[in-house]
């Protein structure tokens, strides 16, 4: 089912069917990456986008920000046609492998992205640079303020790139796999400040094959596939709808019967929430008989489920 965004907020993005099409050859053949998308994001919403690579995610992003020019269709972005200027007033994007000015320093890059958005502080050199800092320590690299950036890791220059967007405090913020690059440490610690973000009532779009962190962030999720939406749905009232289900993992030589083997030593089963109590009890009792320690109870990420399920049907 295909929700669009509630009529009553105002609508920071406006696609309609909007196709884009290739030249695949010097024959005139074409691939089609978008395929009649309809999209609308409210303000004040968190939107994940979901698909597989080379779904079409990347560019509708980029025909959002007017970076690309669809095939045909309307893109609207803060009430505007996407292609002028004055639309991407007050909007920030990181892209999944942003290209920075790697002879500069983190420092030197956040200070250049607030004098481009004629930010007030970048009249007052002491609180530019203190409110730069505050971000570069937000994403833990106030350490290498001053370093170049081509000494950087991936992971470094993402936090960098992430830095350098929010600093600008945009009113809305489009993200192309954020947490590329980064280690659970600093996955956790950008999802918590995405978070803060959402909270301040700013407008948030972000693709991400990170699915528990689109549950955790998104207002609602989009599905694209092979460059059609096949599904919007709300996050919470479709995890409500979902059936929990919960993985077990045993340790030991032999497993109980409906267990299968992950490693030499590693047994599991997935289980409905009511069949938990009865099956965590039986590996309790079978402790000594079969030599079995409880190793873990995951709960089963119900988007990872339902992802699987929506790239069944649309492949067919």
């Amino acid at each position: 089912m295909i929700n669009p965004a509630p009529a009553s907020k105002y609508s920071v993005v406006e696609l309609q069917e909007v196709f884009m099409q290739y030249k695949k050859s010097w024959l005139g053949l074409s691939a089609t990456a978008l395929d009649g998308v309809n999209l609308s994001i409210g303000k004040g919403e968190t939107v994940g986008f979901i698909g597989n690579n080379g779904a079409g995610k990347s560019t509708t992003l980029r025909i959002i920000l007017g970076l690309q020019r669809p095939s045909s269709g309307s893109v609207r972005l803060n009430g505007l046609p996407a292609d002028e200027p004055e639309a991407r007033r007050g909007v920030a994007y990181v892209p999944e492998n942003p290209y920075l000015y790697d002879y500069l320093s983190p420092l030197e890059l956040l200070s250049v992205g607030l004098r481009m958005h004629r930010r007030h502080l970048a009249q007052a050199p002491s609180k530019l640079r203190e409110h730069c800092l505050h971000w570069l320590q937000r994403f833990g690299i106030a350490h290498v303020a001053d370093k170049r950036i081509r000494t950087f890791s991936k992971g470094m220059t993402q936090r960098t790139a992430l830095a350098h967007a929010l600093a600008c405090e945009p009113d809305f913020l489009i993200l192309d796999e954020p947490l590329s690059g980064l280690d659970p440490i600093g996955r956790q610690e950008v999802v918590e400040i995405l978070s803060e973000y959402r909270a301040s009532d700013r407008t948030l779009f972000f693709s991400s094959h990170v699915l528990n962190d689109v549950e955790q962030l998104a207002d609602r999720f989009v599905f694209i596939h092979q460059g059609k939406i096949e599904a919007v749905h709300s996050t919470s009232e479709f995890l409500s709808s979902e059936q929990p289900r919960f993985a077990v993992t045993v340790e030991g030589l032999r497993a109980l019967p409906g267990f299968s083997p992950i490693s030499s030593r590693l047994w599991q089963k997935d289980v409905s929430e009511p069949e938990l109590p009865s099956l965590l009890a039986e590996i309790a009792a079978a402790r000594e008989s079969h030599g079995l320690s409880l190793y873990g109870v995951r709960n089963l990420n119900s988007l990872e489920r339902a992802y699987a399920r929506f790239v069944h049907s649309a492949t067919g």
